[in-house]
């Protein structure tokens, strides 16, 4: 990433705040909530229909039942008479109004239930309706000039995550949250007091991408099925720079995917300044990627991680710096891969670990280890 050049024109600083509001437009746009096929159309019989197929249930079931009772009783003959008594003649009349009374249950069951699908469709329309005007006015807030504007966005699209009619919602706030953490940024300027609006500038756009890494954390944090809980849903990080403090601690991986790959700058995603923390964490049926990552500063613990299935990959990722920690942690099933990383710095730990080695990580690491990688006494070395 090029240094900044001396000063911005008030030309060029315009032509980036409408570069970022035409991506947060197309994000709008692209990304804006799919219905649901339950949405879409409303599928009910006609009240023709489905009484003509409740009443043919229902004589049905009350055949069933009459037949399967005399079967038990051993009925063996009903018996005749040309007589018709008063009794026997009240006794028809009651039954009578007992069918009577039946289809009329009946029919108000129907139409109840028709009534219910129909109120609750329209109650998830107009949730619908709403949460996707609220994502709008998020939305716009992202592409404004005002870093303050832009993090009552983050803060707006994170509230209208956990009050998502459906995950389908829920996840398209997210997507673009992670997609606002890819957006290109200006680098710093440094302190020089020839470039202190645009240092001030980094340092409040920085707060805003910050702010939204602390929120996935923080959600993703929370335990599955609870309100406010993310796990299980996508996060694309592709590409990103992580230069603060993340914790993914305890969170359990058991769904969706957790994308670091797909490179951008200097190889993969850049950690650098800050640390990220998967301290017991649990990755049992995920899919997390850091497949051409570049650890190149700070810290990534993933100590005391239990890996039991799912799909965790670091192939090809570069570990250059910083501290890599897996200590205490448990291989103990899914597929844990280090195909083709490259340990060249840094310090990288599995110390006290459980289990067998994940796959490609001896080789990778070659022999003998170097010293800036620390294994257990009981891997095998090829």
């Amino acid at each position: 990433m090029s240094a900044p050049r001396a000063g911005r024109s008030s030309s060029e600083r315009h032509r980036n705040r409408r570069s970022a509001g035409c991506v947060l437009s197309d994000m709008r746009v692209n990304r804006r909530p799919q219905p649901t096929p339950d949405e879409r159309e409303l599928r009910l019989w006609k009240v023709g229909r489905a009484l003509l197929v409740t009443f043919a249930a229902a004589l049905l079931v009350s055949a069933g039942v009459f037949y399967g009772l005399m079967y038990l009783l051993d009925v063996q003959e009903i018996d005749r008479t040309a007589k018709l008594d008063a009794s026997t003649l009240f006794d028809l009349v009651k039954l009578s109004f007992g069918v009577v009374a039946g289809a009329g249950a009946l029919v108000a069951l129907v139409v109840a239930y028709r009534r219910q699908r129909v109120d609750e469709a329209g109650a998830h329309r107009d949730a619908t309706r709403l949460h996707t005007e609220r994502f709008s006015q998020a939305v716009d807030k992202l592409g404004s000039d005002s870093p303050a504007v832009r993090l009552g966005g983050v803060h707006a699209l994170a509230g209208l995550a956990d009050d998502a009619p459906d995950d389908n919602l829920r996840q398209t706030c997210i997507d673009v949250l992670c997609a606002y953490l890819q957006l290109p940024f200006t680098p710093d300027s440094g302190a020089d007091p020839a470039h202190e609006e645009e240092h001030f500038r980094y340092l409040a756009l920085r707060k805003v991408r910050h702010t939204i890494l602390r929120l996935i954390g923080d959600h993703y944090r929370r335990p599955k099925g609870t309100h406010g809980s993310w796990q299980g849903c996508d996060l694309d990080f592709t590409g990103i720079t992580i230069d603060c403090d993340v914790s993914f601690q305890g969170a359990r991986f058991c769904g969706g995917t957790l994308n670091f790959a797909h490179v951008v700058f200097t190889g993969g995603s850049v950690f650098s300044r800050g640390e990220v923390s998967f301290s017991g964490a649990v990755f049992s049926g995920s899919e997390v990627w850091f497949g051409d990552a570049a650890f190149a500063d700070g810290t990534v613990s993933f100590s005391d991680a239990t890996f039991s299935d799912g799909l965790v990959h670091f192939a090809r990722s570069k570990f250059s710096g910083g501290v890599v920690s897996f200590d205490r942690a448990t291989f103990s099933g899914g597929d844990v891969s280090f195909s083709d990383a490259v340990f060249s710095g840094g310090a990288v730990s599995f110390r006290h670990v459980t289990g067998l080695a994940p796959s490609g990580l001896l080789t990778a690491v070659g022999t003998p280890a170097p010293a800036t990688v620390t294994l257990p006494s009981y891997w095998p070395i090829p």
